[in-house]
């Protein structure tokens, strides 16, 4: 299986070239990158509402939180399709798409969703926006695929009761009402499941296991690979402690009730949860399929947010900058990396700067004191220009 693609999002003042022109910018991204560390696209980033300095810091606090929110309810709808699809890689893979388009296309030809968040409004009600939106998928998706797997456990249980040995299967069709004293005063019928490898001790024992036991009551009715079943008779008053006592001696009591019909209606009862499984089973798979499309779709689009707020404030106003996505891998990732430090740490101001042998090195102090002067840090390690990194899987 190859791996997933590794996305950084990069976004540099078009003064990175003497013609300020964004074209050129993205020219000389693409040459920093090169072609044998990862592929550059532009991406458009429409131009938002600015408000106040302040404001933006706290927006992109905000922005930091529901980026981490966003990954986590992408990778929890992730799990439940693979949990769905009983682990079919291939299938599950199938099944992530955004807006109908597999995941690169979509972020190759990434365009800002104009109709679902207008550009033209404040940044704070877009981050609201899109808060309401993951939290809805993620509720949604959970409530549906938590309805599925209970009634796959309620299937499985009442299989279970059809299929499974004398100990936990339904006695319904195994034991005649004939074979129970009914609507006694003094005298109670115990069904009991034996291991077949204590059948002799069962013999031996049953009678003295609690007073008032029925002499040479104890009658087979039928056997498995593992246990046979037997019903006896005691007196009603001491049902409690013979009960107890079998299950000291790790024997199986099995409660049963003649009802009329009573095959028919389990038989019923799993044909009526296999197909409420199968419906339900169809439904939480759209529902992950399109919650995991969804909630990628915001997860990109609160990326885009968080680049567009952090260039306003590393490289404040007029805006004139190039943004653009590299796709790359895991180990390529850290190379891009270092070429972008080698030719672009200059943005940091003081804060990094060269050491003899001309390698890039990051002065705290410095760093200290630039951090101060937006009053943002972030969630990640400080970078000289805007850097995010990050997997869809």
């Amino acid at each position: 299986m190859s791996k997933a693609p590794r996305y950084i999002l990069v976004s540099l003042p078009t003064s990175i070239t003497p013609s300020h022109h964004t074209e050129d910018a993205l020219n000389a991204l693409r040459s920093t990158i090169a072609d044998d560390v990862g592929t550059t696209y532009p991406f458009t980033i429409p131009t938002f509402k600015i408000g106040t300095l302040d404001a933006l810091v706290q927006q992109a606090d905000d922005l930091a939180k529901l980026h981490t929110t966003c990954e986590g309810v992408v990778g929890k709808v992730g799990d439940s399709l693979r949990s769905l699809l009983d682990g079919d890689d291939d299938r599950v893979r199938q099944q992530k798409t955004i807006n109908d388009k597999p995941v690169e296309q979509y972020l190759r030809n990434f365009q800002w969703n104009k109709v679902k968040y207008r550009a033209d409004k404040p940044i704070a009600d877009l981050i609201d926006s899109l808060q309401k939106e993951i939290a809805g998928i993620d509720n949604d998706v959970k409530a549906k695929v938590n309805q599925y797997n209970q009634v796959k456990t309620n299937l499985a249980a009442s299989q279970r009761r059809q299929t499974g040995n004398l100990a936990t299967r339904s006695l319904t069709s195994i034991v005649q009402p004939s074979q129970i004293i009914q609507d006694s005063e003094y005298l109670d019928t115990i069904l009991i499941a034996i291991p077949n490898s204590a059948v002799r001790d069962f013999y031996k024992t049953y009678e003295t296991l609690a007073p008032m036991v029925v002499p040479r009551s104890a009658t087979q009715i039928a056997d498995d690979d593992e246990f046979t079943l037997f019903s006896l008779v005691v007196f009603k008053k001491h049902s409690a402690e013979f009960v107890h006592k079998a299950r000291e001696k790790r024997w199986t009591p099995r409660e049963y009730k003649y009802k009329e019909g009573g095959k028919e209606e389990e038989a019923r009862e799993v044909g009526r949860l296999e197909k409420e499984e199968r419906k339900l089973w169809g439904d939480a798979l759209r529902l992950a399929q399109t919650g995991w499309s969804e909630g990628a779709m915001i997860w990109i689009h609160v990326l885009a947010l968080r680049v567009f707020v952090e260039t306003v404030l590393r490289y404040g106003l007029p805006l004139d900058f190039v943004c653009a996505l590299v796709q790359t891998t895991s180990k390529q990732a850290k190379k891009a990396k270092t070429n972008l430090d080698a030719n672009y740490s200059y943005l940091g101001g003081n804060a990094f700067g060269r050491d003899s042998k001309g390698r890039i090195k990051k002065d705290d102090q410095a760093l200290s004191t630039e951090l101060q002067g937006t009053g943002h840090l972030g969630d990640q390690e400080y970078s000289a220009y805007v850097y995010y990194e990050f997997e869809i899987v």
